[in-house]
């Protein structure tokens, strides 16, 4: 597990993370408080800007495409309140063209979802993004995206199906069906 270091004052370092799925938000949210972060919660970009310019963060991760104004909108906004922000752009919609957009308008990094919390601090705190290595070259299928996100909210509620079934807003049946089925392929 990945911890992210203390700053000079020993406070604990400030994670903004917008993303208007409150699913996401809120186990990537439980997570990175579990791994040292202090952790805000936006819905959408012009709540992030909002809560940005009431407790400036250390660190932001973006989602691409939202309700309203997209990541790389809020991108450059967050950034002119403060330079020194590490910004991450995460999206389950990745392209060459979003990534390297991404970084010409300051990001620190660009992340494909399904991204787990260890991801998404690798990713914030790496000195380089990697622009060869951040777009796969068979992007998974939206069926395995799925998947792939039940499987990590399942881990992150320790095998717990009804924790899980709630965290996703879905009945405890469908998802135990979902779980019955064979992995997507990719």
């Amino acid at each position: 597990m990945s911890e992210v270091p203390l700053q000079d004052d020993e406070e604990q370092p400030h994670l903004l993370l917008v993303d208007d799925d409150p699913t996401f938000t809120r186990v990537m949210a439980r997570a990175m408080t579990s791994r040292g972060l202090r952790v805000s919660v936006a819905n959408s970009a012009e709540e992030g800007l909002q809560l940005a310019r009431e407790d400036l963060p250390d660190y932001a991760v973006l989602d691409l495409k939202m309700q309203g104004d997209s990541g790389l909108v809020l991108l450059p906004r967050l950034l002119e309140l403060d330079g020194e922000m590490r910004v991450l752009i995460l999206t389950g919609y990745s392209s060459i063209a979003t990534a390297v957009e991404a970084i010409k308008r300051g990001a620190c990094n660009y992340l494909c979802k399904p991204a787990d919390a260890d991801d998404v601090l690798t990713a914030l705190l790496s000195q380089h993004a990697d622009l060869d290595t951040l777009v796969p070259e068979n992007p998974m299928s939206v069926d395995r995206l799925q998947w792939e996100h039940i499987q990590r909210v399942l881990a992150e509620n320790e095998g717990n199906i009804s924790a899980t079934a709630r965290a996703l807003g879905m009945h405890r049946r469908t998802l135990q069906r979902k779980l019955q089925k064979r992995p997507v392929r990719r």
